[in-house]
């Protein structure tokens, strides 16, 4: 079981650390020997092996919903930035390496931003949504994740919540990234859109899928630490069934530890 506490960090420690990693980031993204997927196809792949839609808008508590919607503006900038790319065999997907720096110049405008567990702005706010919804995707996939971070502080109760908590996908330019290999036979493509209400995406491939796949979590549960507050934990496994829903494989994907910014349990009386 992993303990946590949370860390302070002085802003000129966070200013060093994000130079520090980003020009990492960019030493590997362009001397580290990754062939990177970057060609993007308007011509949609035939079979869909994977589809899936979140809602756009969300009351959460404490926080405007003009961050909501210019969460969806900036969502429908990214989307549109690497929607059909085509993720071919032995080829890596890098989700900051396609989008690129959320600038004002290209149109993003002020999100919301979850930063050491506390809501504030910032350009291009809201594209966790995104990335939690590849990473989502792509666990129903034959492709393999090979880089994403979680998200270190459980920030808003369960509200409809449809996925097991931890299994979304934390991002921040360029360092916090999610890379997803293409280590099977046959090409694959990413393709997303916006309707009026929800974010949809899919994975296409060049020929049908023979697998399907149920994610689930195991020994998820709340521990009071010395600190005073609460931690959430679980671990994230993956069965995976044949044509013949016969079941072939059931792997451990991760483990998630994340502080709680809520109180847990309701107040006694309430139902």
């Amino acid at each position: 079981m992993t303990s946590l506490k949370p860390i302070t960090r002085s802003p000129f420690r966070i200013f060093l650390g994000k130079k520090y990693y980003r020009l990492k980031r960019y030493k590997e993204w362009y001397f580290g020997g990754k062939k990177y997927a970057l060609k993007i196809l308007s011509e949609q792949l035939p079979y869909v092996v994977f589809t899936h839609a979140t809602p756009l808008l969300r009351d959460l508590k404490d926080v405007d919903m003009w961050l909501q919607h210019n969460k969806v503006k900036n969502i429908r900038i990214a989307s549109k930035t690497i929607n059909g790319v085509m993720v071919s065999p032995g080829e890596t997907f890098s989700y900051w390496r396609l989008i690129g720096n959320t600038t004002k110049k290209k149109g993003y405008v002020d999100g919301m931003i979850l930063f050491y567990g506390k809501v504030t702005t910032g350009t291009g706010g809201g594209l966790c949504q995104l990335s939690n919804l590849i990473y989502w995707m792509t666990l129903h996939t034959p492709l393999t994740i090979t880089e994403r971070y979680r998200h270190s502080f459980d920030v808003f109760p369960d509200s409809k919540r449809s996925q097991p908590f931890g299994s979304g996908a934390t991002c921040a330019y360029n360092y916090l990234d999610l890379q997803i290999k293409n280590e099977t036979k046959q090409a694959y493509q990413l393709v997303l859109y916006l309707t009026d209400s929800h974010l949809v995406g899919e994975w296409r491939a060049t020929a049908p899928p023979t697998r399907t796949y149920e994610v689930y979590e195991k020994e998820h549960w709340i521990t009071h630490e010395f600190m005073g507050g609460y931690v959430r934990h679980n671990k994230i496994y993956r069965k995976a069934y044949n044509l013949n829903q016969e079941l072939i494989d059931d792997e451990f994907i991760t483990e998630n530890d994340a502080i709680m910014m809520y109180e847990p349990f309701l107040p006694e009386g309430n139902t």
